[in-house]
């Protein structure tokens, strides 16, 4: 697993037009922050703050930005390089530049709660520049203790073989992502005692009228085999998969018991893993080889869970203690490589997921979808959809949220914001998520394809609904 914080990507908002003239260009130069805010109390010591531009710079020119302070004084809570004079920074840029950035200082970490209403604000109040220009899009930046303001970002699932699963905590700016392939199982940290499987690889799990995992042989399961898998068109094939919806309560494996003689061997079809192939521009291809067969059976272990798990044909198994963490949705183990894998941050630090998913389709069973963007439902996080009809995404603000609508289900996003025929996004909707701590943001998407025309690299845009 990595972490790093999102790569946030300069969004124009609007363009002002302009009566044609062989003189201006049809778009102006523009320059603006590639942030909304920034997390004071995360930073120890200092932080670049970064102006990037509409276009690469064709002369030479200046940025100047106002200095904006709340309960706070330059000098002595922060500073910055270059300095600043009267409260403003005077940036110079060179002919080539795409952007330019100053360092804001830190000068009071580690930080005291008393610091929590401390702020500064940078305001772009002039462009210096010979050609035709403007301010526009993010034109101020926030350094403060509050949640981010929002952002607009890639979710980089790893191009056309999508072969990462990405978690955005929109909060704090955080991301994490994970190989899909590198987890199979998932024990539940929470006061159910389920266990999840890997749906972005295809997985699907069938229980075997049998307790005792060594006596299960290839001929056993040789009938159930068929059944037990994702995209056979067969309806049926839902009860092998974990409910999509996201509810804990909905697993493909029944709930583990407390009396053993209770929990069934259960036929794992391990699914796929990751795609290698060369897709198609605007294409995906995200399976690769079929990772085989496990058979597996868990048990309760006090407040945590045993699992045995062995090859179809083996007659002995292997034996792990896996101890729950509340702190986490799920405690995760690869089979493959017989360890417990980190995948997901703890529950509380993330809202959205972008990732492969397995969903149903009505009267064809499941199936696999790429491109899925789902929102932590097992940790409170819900959304629902707004049309652009009802509200537009510019206009909604704190009045227009409505509680009642908030779904039950971690699919409100899933993959319906995007036309992959077109590989363009459907502009007619945008979603309100609220998080764990209250907060509301509202997202829209913004591209499916790349510059270069690639799947695996969704775009979108959030806000602070405040």
């Amino acid at each position: 697993m990595k972490k790093r914080y999102i790569t946030y990507i300069f969004f124009i908002l609007a363009f002002i037009s302009c009566k044609e003239n062989d003189d201006i260009p049809a778009q102006p130069f523009v320059a603006a922050f590639e942030k909304l805010s920034v997390n004071f109390s995360a930073i120890t010591s200092s932080e670049d703050v970064t102006i990037v531009f509409s276009e690469a710079a064709s002369y030479d020119g200046q940025v100047t930005i106002q200095v904006i302070t709340e309960n706070t004084t330059y000098g002595t809570d922060f500073t910055t390089t270059p300095s600043a004079e009267n409260s403003q920074l005077t940036i110079s840029f060179s002919k080539g530049d795409e952007s330019i950035s100053f360092n804001f200082g830190s000068l009071i970490y580690p930080y005291e709660v008393t610091d929590n209403d401390k702020s500064v604000t940078f305001e772009i109040i002039d462009i210096s520049y010979t050609g035709y220009h403007n301010i526009q899009g993010y034109t101020s930046a926030v350094v403060s203790f509050e949640t981010s303001l929002g952002a607009t970002t890639i979710a980089e699932v790893g191009g056309p073989n999508e072969g990462d699963q990405v978690f955005i905590d929109l909060s704090t700016e955080v991301v994490t992502t994970a190989q899909r392939d590198s987890w199979d199982l998932g024990f539940y940290g929470g006061s159910d005692f389920r266990v999840g499987i890997n749906g972005s690889i295809y997985m699907a799990a069938g229980a075997i009228d049998a307790t005792d995992i060594d006596a299960v042989t290839a001929d056993d399961v040789a009938t159930l085999q068929s059944q037990v898998a994702v995209g056979t068109f067969d309806p049926t094939n839902e009860a092998y998969i974990d409910s999509p919806d996201g509810l804990i309560t909905g697993t493909a494996i029944d709930e583990i018991s407390d009396v053993d003689s209770e929990n069934k061997v259960y036929l794992v079809n391990m699914g796929y893993y990751i795609g290698t192939d060369e897709a198609l521009t605007g294409s995906v291809a995200i399976a690769g080889d079929h990772r085989g067969w496990k058979k597996i059976r868990v048990l309760r272990s006090g407040e945590g869970y045993i699992l045995q798990y062995a090859d179809i044909d083996a007659t002995t198994h292997q034996e792990v203690t896996i101890a729950k963490d509340s702190a986490y949705n799920f405690i995760f183990f690869s089979l493959e490589n017989e360890m417990e894998v980190t995948v997901e941050p703890e529950k509380a630090l993330w809202d959205l997921s972008f990732t492969v998913f397995t969903n149903v389709i009505d009267g064809a069973g499941s199936y696999g979808y790429s491109d899925f963007v789902i929102n932590n439902i097992k940790a409170g996080v819900k959304v629902y959809e707004v049309e652009t009809t009802d509200v537009t995404y510019a206009d909604f603000d704190v009045a227009a949220i409505d509680e009642s609508l908030f779904e039950n289900d971690q699919r409100v996003i899933g993959a319906d914001w995007r036309d992959v025929f077109s590989g363009s996004v459907y502009t007619d909707k945008y979603y309100v998520l609220k998080d764990v701590d209250g907060n509301y943001y509202k997202i829209k998407m913004l591209e499916l394809l790349s510059e270069s025309g690639e799947r695996g690299y969704p775009k979108f845009e959030y806000k602070l609904i405040n």
